[in-house]
């Protein structure tokens, strides 16, 4: 039984079978620390001699896509969770998804990311690059690295932007789940002068104050490294997941991402959750 009516709205795409279960842990963290129900999507791309009107007859009542929708299904009633799935068919899987986004009204986004080596002109992968280009709701993508679904520390780099706080708060949100510690880093340049230093000693500060407002722990560090994506990668180590928000870099011609934020998604020892604040909020 559902113990809370929910307020607000998950969807999460689900494709892969190997990293479902696990995706579904961190939807069902966040349904339950912020009242949402999930809504579980399987987009099927159908092609263009096919109607989209004819796109179930791509799929077999007992096929995969079926049984992996009413296996996350279960997973998240298992938890009392409020859920429903959908079934999507659309000629390309990023259409897909953000047309499901305007059509159950998303509150939030959580995507899976394979994380695969880096191509020219894309940045995460062609369909989530457009996903975060385009889905008018916050957006959360995960790089699954850790099998366990035990979360005991979790790693927050920061270093303010728009989506920083969403990050801090979605790290509070799965550190309450889990009753774990939310650890806060901010990596400066070695040659930092005092009032830098202070800036930074004031940012920590009012996230600190944010997380104990959510009734977590927080722990804060500051490193001195003129590497800042290589330093945060080492600290992913010693925790079970790493949050960060997604940060402007002029460098990057698509700007959704950043270098460090996507440099450390690749290269974390631990699971990643990159977040993007929803474009219309980004610069209230």
């Amino acid at each position: 039984m559902v113990t809370e009516t929910p307020s607000g709205t998950l969807l999460v795409p689900v494709a892969n079978p190997e990293t479902v279960e696990r995706l579904l842990d961190t939807a069902i963290d966040i349904a339950y620390g912020q009242s949402m129900r999930i809504v579980l999507v399987h987009v099927v791309e159908v092609p263009p001699q096919i109607p989209l009107s004819a796109g179930d007859s791509l799929i077999d009542d007992d096929g995969e896509e079926v049984r992996l929708l009413n296996e996350a299904v279960e997973q998240a009633a298992d938890a009392d969770v409020a859920v429903e799935s959908r079934m999507r068919y659309a000629r390309d899987i990023a259409t897909g998804i953000v047309g499901a986004v305007d059509v159950h009204d998303a509150d939030a986004l959580l995507v899976g990311w394979r994380g695969r080596p880096r191509r020219r002109d894309i940045i995460l992968g062609s369909f989530l690059d457009r996903i975060l280009g385009e889905a008018p709701c916050d957006a959360f993508v995960k790089r699954i690295r850790t099998p366990s679904r035990d979360i005991s520390s979790i790693l927050v780099p920061v270093a303010g932007g728009p989506h920083c706080k969403l990050a801090v708060e979605l790290a509070g949100t799965i550190a309450a789940q889990h009753d774990a510690p939310v650890h806060l880093l901010h990596v400066t340049h070695p040659d930092a002068d005092d009032l830098t230093q202070e800036d930074t000693s004031a940012l920590l500060q009012n996230y600190s104050s944010l997380l104990s407002d959510m009734d977590v722990k927080a722990e804060s560090t500051t490193l001195r490294s003129d590497h800042v994506a290589g330093t945060i990668t080492d600290e992913t180590a010693d925790h079970d997941l790493t949050i960060l928000g997604a940060t402007r870099d002029p460098f990057l011609k698509r700007k959704l991402v950043g270098s460090v934020a996507e440099g450390v998604g690749r290269a974390a020892a631990s699971s990643v959750i990159l977040t993007r604040k929803a474009p219309k909020d980004e610069d209230a």
